[in-house]
């Protein structure tokens, strides 16, 4: 998916390890996002060994995502000047520790404290490791270096949270936790062997090419927009597709399938076209997202083409988190580590609003409305998108319009 990066390169004189560093970042982002999924699968066991309600055990999952919203500009401001390596080493290290406490957690309270830990080194894993694994090949192909991180992240819940499930209704859930463990501990000694020393800060990475302090809080808009257009319809999907569309309940993990297999495409789609056009690995993405939720909400009773809509919604959303993430770091109006953590928040409070306006639709339009009202909110989404020419280099950011319209060469 992506060559070696030449000599010429700050820090990769040893091409391939930085191949073997990018690859350890997948592998990181897929435990992260496994780790943060991992209890909807186990809560009941969960709860049962832990002697709390499921409600509370709904609290690993909510606490650990609001922790991720407050944290992510803060940490990644106040650890700016730590050189990555030393810092992608301590996060997954302690990744390894909090995820075995979680595991030999017996009281709740230090469970739900160790996966609150987790949570604050993965907000700052998503605000350096984009920037960290970019600053380790050419501008040209930082799209598709992008793509491979965000690749490990989609198979999190697509194999992690099945996986993860299973083993834990075999063996334990502890079990699951300790697997977890294992793998966090094999990109952690990656990181530490063979990613290169260069520091961010002396490479193309560290800073927007085409800095804009406007266009980039469009960006950071249409990200949450966006996922929150989503999240209104996804939280709800396995109801939406038993209720209304009539799909047995033995079914859905195979359409869940269905949907990642179409995420992580789109993951692979959206680096390659975002190397070559950023306003269509954006704009394009966020139209298919659109239109693949009114479909939702117009075939809602009928299977085949339900179940189609539902994974172009997984193939629009997977394209436009690489879309998004290369556009973060063109426009970035200073560090690209601060600029990503602050798209990172903005997709968690996508999902956050997504969830509860779908629960505030629910009781009164029902399941399928959640699906009419993703739509126009991934609408507006568009708008805004649309609207960044104009908005952002006439309006918002007048100082640098000529940057912004006419970047930097790469």
């Amino acid at each position: 998916m992506v060559e070696a990066p030449p000599s010429a390169v700050p820090g990769t004189s040893r091409p391939y390890a930085a191949v073997g560093a990018l690859l350890a970042f997948s592998v990181a982002a897929f435990c992260y996002v496994a780790m943060e999924t991992l209890p909807i699968g186990l809560l009941e066991l969960i709860a049962e060994d832990m002697h709390v309600s499921i409600s509370d055990g709904g609290l690993l999952v909510t606490g650990y995502a609001l922790t991720v919203v407050l944290v992510s500009v803060p940490l990644a401001h106040v650890t700016r000047g730590i050189p990555r390596r030393l810092l992608m080493g301590t996060l997954l290290a302690v990744l390894v520790i909090a995820t075995v406490v979680s595991a030999t957690a017996h009281d709740y309270a230090v469970l739900l404290t160790a996966r609150v830990v987790v949570a604050l080194t993965q907000a700052l894993f998503w605000a350096v490791v984009a920037p960290a694994a970019a600053a380790m090949f050419p501008p040209h192909i930082r799209g598709r270096v992008t793509s491979v991180v965000f690749a490990g992240a989609s198979l999190g819940p697509m194999l992690g949270v099945p996986a993860g499930t299973w083993l834990g209704q075999q063996l334990g859930w502890r079990a699951a936790f300790y697997a977890l463990a294992g793998l966090a501990f094999v990109a952690f000694v990656a990181v530490v062997v063979v990613m290169p020393k260069a520091p961010v800060a002396e490479s193309h990475a560290a800073t927007g090419s085409s800095p804009s302090r406007g266009r980039y809080w469009m960006v950071i808009a249409t990200t949450a927009l966006s996922v929150a257009g989503l999240f209104t319809v996804f939280t709800y999907t396995t109801v939406f597709l038993t209720d209304v569309t009539g799909i047995a309940p033995a079914a859905i993990g195979l359409m869940l399938l269905i949907r990642g297999v179409a995420d992580f495409a789109g993951i692979a789609a959206g680096g390659v076209v975002s190397d070559r056009n950023q306003r269509l690995a954006v704009t394009g993405p966020v139209v298919l997202l659109a239109a693949s939720l009114f479909g939702m909400f117009a075939f809602a009773r009928t299977p085949v083409p339900t179940v189609a809509m539902l994974a172009v919604s997984g193939f629009a959303m997977g394209a436009l988190t690489t879309g998004l993430q290369n556009r973060v770091m063109t426009v970035a109006p200073g560090s690209t580590d601060m600029a990503s953590a602050g798209n990172s928040a903005a997709y968690n409070v996508g999902i956050a609003a997504g969830s509860l306006l779908g629960a505030g639709i629910l009781p009164a339009f029902g399941t399928r409305g959640t699906a009419l009202a993703g739509g126009l909110i991934a609408a507006l989404a568009l708008a805004v998108t649309a609207a960044e020419p104009l908005v952002a280099g006439r309006l918002l950011d007048r100082k640098s319009w000529t940057r912004a319209e006419a970047p930097r060469p790469e």
